[in-house]
Formats: C-alpha cells, sequence, structure tokens
C-alpha cells in the first residue's frame, strides 16, 4: 500500500494593530493641552483696576490689551496701532453689535486709553467695554 504523505496547510494569521497605545498617547495629549491652554492665553501680564460689574458675553470675544510699557496685543497677539483697526473690523465680520472688550494696565495713562477706545468707535464698533478684576 502506498504511503500518503499529508501536506501541511499553515493558516497565515492576520496582524492586529494594538490600539491601546495609541488611545493612552492621545489621552495624555489632550490632558496636557487642557491643562496648558488657559495658561497660554493669559500670556500677557496687566493688572486691571479693580470693578464690581461683570460682563457677560455669548459669543467669541474680540480683546484689546494694553501693557504697561504701551504694548498693544489684539487677541493675544502683538500689533501696531495702525493695524489695529482694520483687524478689529475684519474680525467682526460685518456684525456691528460685537463688544469689543479693552484690558488696560492699571497704570497707564488714561489718555492712552482713550485714544485706542476712541479709534475704534471711530472704525464702527459699537460696543466697547472696559475689562477689570474683582474687588
Amino acid at each position: 500500500m502506498p504511503k500518503r504523505t499529508r501536506k501541511r496547510s499553515y493558516v497565515a494569521k492576520i496582524p492586529e494593530i494594538t490600539l491601546t497605545p495609541l488611545i493612552d498617547t492621545a489621552l495624555t495629549l489632550l490632558v496636557i493641552f487642557m491643562v496648558t491652554a488657559p495658561m497660554v492665553q493669559n500670556g500677557i501680564k496687566v493688572d486691571l483696576p479693580h470693578g464690581n460689574s461683570k460682563e457677560v458675553g455669548n459669543q467669541q470675544e474680540l480683546v484689546v490689551t494694553i501693557s504697561k510699557d504701551e504694548k498693544i496685543f489684539f487677541n493675544s497677539y502683538p500689533i501696531e496701532k495702525e493695524v489695529l483697526v482694520k483687524s478689529v473690523q475684519k474680525a467682526m465680520n460685518q456684525r456691528e453689535d460685537v463688544p469689543v472688550y479693552i484690558k488696560a494696565d492699571e497704570g497707564l495713562s488714561y489718555g492712552k486709553v482713550i485714544e485706542v477706545v476712541d479709534e475704534l468707535k471711530q472704525a464702527g464698533v459699537k460696543f466697547v467695554a472696559m475689562s477689570t478684576r474683582a474687588a
């Protein structure tokens, strides 16, 4: 009787991609960004004057910050005084009811703040609010 030989068949295994390390890395980065985002947003050091009233906004805020050394920032980015009006108008997107908040250092002269407010008003900004810190 002839001897039967059997061929061995190998089933190829499909390699699996493990997602656990990827998910761990993504969640770790998410936590890091959540912790550092508020710190980056408040990176400009300004001593606001004291006040009791609060402004409540429900839309994207437009913030003009004037530091103690009279440098101007628009939404945390340094900007020249000559370009400020055009940048604010562009950010308003043809909506006149968007308030622009001014954060000016407490030690800054009143005249410098009024110059910026006056330029914004002449550019068509209807609502300019002065930011203060809680008393």
